[in-house]
Formats: C-alpha cells, sequence, structure tokens
C-alpha cells in the first residue's frame, strides 16, 4: 500500500514537472507526458506499472467521456450529427476492414484476429488531439467534428472489437447477428443515458446542496457506463447521451453555486485523470517489450510502420469523399451546408492520433480462447497497439502546429472569433435590455420599494456602462480594465489582511470578503478568455 501511495505521488509530481516544462516550451503535454512515462519506464530499478484494462474503461474513461458530453454543444452537436456519424462510425468500420484486410495478406493473421486489431486502432483518442488543435485556434467547427468524432468512435471500436474477439475465441460470427445486436445498442444506449440524465437533474433539484450534487454528478457518468458495459453494449453511448441531456437541459436548473463550485471540481478530476493516462501510457513500454523476444523486433517494427501507414491512409481515402459525395447526392444538403474548404477536410483527415482507449482495449484481449489455446497473435497486437499510439501521438501530434499554420486555418479561426464576440456583445446588451424592462415594470407596477430601486438601477447602470460598444474597442477597453481591477483587488486583499493580522476582524469575515473577491477576480480571467468583459 505505501509503494502505491508513493508511486502515485511520484507520477502527480511528474506530471506538474512536465506541465510547467510544456508551457515554457509552448509545447502540447500530452506528447511530452508519454515521453516521460517511456523514459521512467526505462530506468532500472524503478517498478514496473501495468495498466490494468478495467481502471480504464470503467474507472477512467466514464468521467472523460461525461465532461466532454456537458461540456458541447448539443446545438453544435445536433448540427454536425452527419459529420460525426459518418467520421464515429463510418471511417471506424472503413478503417478496421482495412487493417484487417492487410493484417490478414501481409502480416499473415486470421482475418478474425486482423479484426480484433483493426478495431483496436481504429478509433482516433479525443484528449490528445483536442489538447493539442485548441491549442492553434483552429475554426470552432473542426474541433466540434473531432470532439464528437472521439466521444462516438471508441463506441463503435469497442462494440466490433468484442464482436471480434468473440469470433476468434468461438470461430463463427454472423453478421447480420451483429449488425442487428449492433442497431439494439446504440439505440438503448441512447435511450438509457436520456433517462439517467433526466433523473439526474431531478435529484440534483432536490437535493439543494452543492455537494450532494456534485457527488451525484461524479457518480452520473459511472451509472450510465457501466450498466450498459456489463450488459455486453459499450456503454460509451450512454454517457454522452447523459452528458449531452444534461448539457442541454441543466443550465436553468443548476443552481449557481453548485456550477461554480462544480467547474473547478471537475476541470482539477478531469486534468488529473487525462494526464496520468498518457504518464501511464508511456509507462507500458516496459510490460510491451517483456513480451517480446528483442532479437526479432524487426518483424513487429515493420508491422507497426505498416498498421500506421494503412490508418493514415484509410482515414484520408474515407473523410474526402465523405465530406463532399453527400453534397453531391444532396442539392437541399448542399443549400443547407455547403461543402468545406479542401484544407479544413484534409485537417480533419490528418488529425488521427490513437490514445489509450486502443491500449487498454489490447490489454484486455483474453490470454487463451473458449478452447483453452493462446489467444493467436496477442503479444504481437500489442506491440503494434503501443507503437501506433507513439507514433501518431509524438509524429503526428508534433507536426500538427506546421500542419495548421501551412494549411492558413489561424486566419479562418479569427474571423470566426471576431463572429462570436459581436454575436456575444450583442446578447448581452439584448439581456440588460430585457432587465432593464424587467425594472420598468416592477417599478410601475409598485412592487418594489423607491430605495431598493435606485440600488437595482445604478447597478445596472454600471453594467451597462462597461459594456464595450464594439467586439474590437472592447477587447482592449476590458483588458485594460482588467489589469487596473486585478491590482485594486490585490491591494484590497493585502489591507483585508493586515486588518487579519492586527485582530481587526475574524477569520470568517475575512473569507466572506475574500469569496466575493475572488469571484470578481474569476469574472475578470473569463473576460480575457472571451476577450469581452462580462457586466457583474
Amino acid at each position: 500500500m505505501t509503494a502505491t501511495i508513493q508511486t502515485l505521488l511520484l507520477l502527480i509530481a511528474v506530471l506538474v514537472v512536465v506541465a510547467v516544462v510544456a508551457r515554457r516550451f509552448n509545447t502540447a503535454p500530452s506528447i511530452l507526458l508519454v515521453i516521460a512515462g517511456i523514459a521512467l519506464a526505462l530506468i532500472p530499478g524503478l517498478p514496473r506499472m501495468e495498466l490494468a484494462p478495467e481502471l480504464v474503461l470503467l474507472g477512467i474513461l466514464p468521467p472523460l467521456i461525461y465532461s466532454a458530453g456537458v461540456a458541447m454543444s448539443w446545438r453544435e452537436f445536433r448540427f454536425n450529427l452527419r459529420p460525426i456519424t459518418l467520421l464515429a462510425v463510418g471511417c471506424v468500420v472503413f478503417t478496421s476492414c482495412a487493417v484487417a484486410a492487410v493484417a490478414h495478406w501481409l502480416l499473415g493473421m486470421p482475418l478474425a484476429v486482423g479484426f480484433v486489431l483493426g478495431a483496436i486502432v481504429s478509433p482516433p483518442d479525443v484528449v490528445a488531439p483536442l489538447s493539442i488543435v485548441r491549442r492553434l485556434g483552429v475554426p470552432r467547427r473542426l474541433v466540434v467534428v473531432l470532439e464528437g468524432e472521439g466521444l462516438a468512435n471508441d463506441a463503435t471500436a469497442l462494440i466490433l472489437y468484442r464482436f471480434a474477439v468473440a469470433a476468434v475465441g468461438t470461430g463463427a460470427f454472423s453478421l447480420a447477428e451483429a449488425a442487428g445486436e449492433f442497431a439494439l445498442i446504440v439505440i438503448g444506449e441512447i435511450a438509457y443515458g436520456i433517462g439517467l440524465g433526466w433523473l439526474s437533474l431531478r435529484l440534483r433539484r432536490w437535493a439543494h446542496d452543492p455537494r450532494v450534487e456534485i457527488t451525484l454528478s461524479l457518480l452520473m457518468p459511472y451509472a450510465a457506463f457501466l450498466l450498459p458495459a456489463h450488459l455486453g453494449g459499450s456503454g460509451v453511448l450512454a454517457t454522452i447521451a447523459a452528458g449531452l441531456f444534461v448539457s442541454w437541459n441543466g443550465p436553468l436548473l443548476i443552481p449557481a453555486a453548485t456550477r461554480l463550485q462544480g467547474i473547478f471540481f471537475w476541470d482539477l478530476l478531469v486534468y488529473l485523470l487525462e494526464g496520468l493516462v498518457f504518464l501511464v501510457t508511456g509507462l507500458q513500454i516496459r510490460t510491451v517489450l517483456d513480451w517480446l523476444d528483442p532479437i526479432s523486433l524487426r518483424g513487429p517494427l515493420l508491422a507497426v510502420l505498416l498498421t500506421v501507414a494503412i490508418i493514415i491512409a484509410a482515414r484520408f481515402v474515407w473523410v474526402f469523399p465523405a465530406a463532399y459525395l453527400p453534397r453531391r447526392l444532396s442539392r437541399k444538403l448542399a443549400r443547407r451546408d455547403p461543402a468545406p474548404p479542401w484544407r479544413q477536410v484534409f485537417f480533419l483527415a490528418f488529425v488521427g492520433i490513437r490514445g489509450v482507449v486502443s491500449l487498454a482495449a489490447a490489454l484486455a484481449i483474453p490470454l487463451t480462447t473458449l478452447a483453452g489455446a493462446p489467444f493467436p497473435y496477442r503479444d504481437l497486437i500489442l506491440f503494434v497497439t503501443f507503437g501506433v499510439i507513439v507514433v501518431t501521438l509524438i509524429g503526428q501530434g508534433l507536426m500538427l502546429p506546421g500542419v495548421v499554420r501551412w494549411l492558413g486555418l489561424g486566419s479562418h479561426a479569427a474571423e470566426e472569433r471576431e463572429r462570436e464576440r459581436a454575436a456575444e456583445l450583442s446578447a448581452r446588451a439584448e439581456a440588460l435590455n430585457v432587465v432593464q424592462n424587467r425594472l420598468d415594470r416592477l417599478a410601475a407596477e409598485g412592487r418594489i420599494a423607491p430605495e431598493v430601486l435606485a440600488i437595482l438601477r445604478a447597478r445596472h447602470h454600471d453594467r451597462v456602462g462597461r459594456l464595450p460598444r464594439s467586439p474590437s474597442d472592447g477587447f482592449e477597453t476590458a483588458s485594460a480594465a482588467g489589469q487596473l481591477r486585478s491590482d485594486l483587488i490585490a491591494a484590497e486583499r493585502e489591507f483585508i489582511y493586515r486588518l487579519l493580522r492586527e485582530g481587526k476582524i475574524t477569520d470568517e469575515a475575512r473569507r466572506r470578503i475574500e469569496r466575493e473577491l475572488d469571484l470578481e477576480e474569476a469574472a475578470i480571467a473569463c473576460k480575457k478568455e472571451g476577450g469581452v468583459e462580462p457586466p457583474l
């Protein structure tokens, strides 16, 4: 137990150090974490850490999927449902078939075993590419499509993986039966996730306690994931459906106190889980190498390079027709959603980084078949999976910034942010007009005392006065005002702390004042990220 705690503390310390280094050199932390994990694994004397597949698939994956589902806009997800489905289902199936065919004809694997490998390496990861893409400032729609694909493709891949493993174990496979079971899993999980999301929001309304509500939100992804997974499904679609339902219906049902505390809690939880996942992924190199003969590494290395080439080529072959062919076949679709520029399609095709879900699926392959024979090519599949993850994450991950600059996607993203800021500014102004009308109606009805009305009008006029007149002018003004407000808050903090040291106020009074200052400082930080100052 002591050794486990020490190892966990070491991993967290490495996570912190790598985060600092990544910020210093403006590099994606996910890439450096995998490299750090590989370096740690090769240090003699350090205990070997083996990744338990159940820990990833049942312990770490549910909260990551749920948090991404809650953070995603249902409106944007629904609008991009066609490209997301084509990638999350079509591209995964196509890539699995391509890998299976190549593994069968060139690597000598039985076709069913080739489908096991194909199902494992076919789904791109959602965490690694998004952590890189968000820093590059690509257009919003590309981020939504990648995020939606990364959430849903795990479900497709895990279902295919279970069918393929069963086919290897039993030697039998029925396409019609598998297709029917796949459709049943999809419909059942989505319905279950929506029902669970509805129940969760009702329970949280009855709780009226932020700590209880946050605890319920933590239990939510596991309740959505574990039951379908236990019944033979993936659990991923149910978790996504629950997260999207809460995201769309929660804003008017979740209290402000719960939302504020929940944001900080979930941000920290997701940060730690994602960081530890990448770090532990790199640590698996010792386990992978122990299962292979160092003398015969040439064949496995060639298998890795061949598999990487196939999954990259298969994605390009699928993505371009999937982007343009539906619009050629449907004029209605072409009018509603014109064809994107080839640069954006190329970017979607290029981003195919694999992650820890693939590694967990490879580690979860049973040691033996139902007949008691060793599972064929198990060690080779594990080595190829690990190699694909390392090559795509480090190779494609390091190339992404150059690809974005070459394609010129940054300029499109800048124009998009300008339009988004303009729409946000318009929404703020209209919302303040609604408040003004409500105040006028309350005053006309005599339902509010004059002194209270005067305070509310003064606060409202202050908010209106601090609203920028235009997005560009408002950004510079708000930035300068925000910096001055931060300096004033710091001076106020110092004064309050001096009063505390002198015994003129109690710690409880200091905490109440400090909370107000914290909220104001958080609002300034929000303004810096969004570019428009939120009126308080």
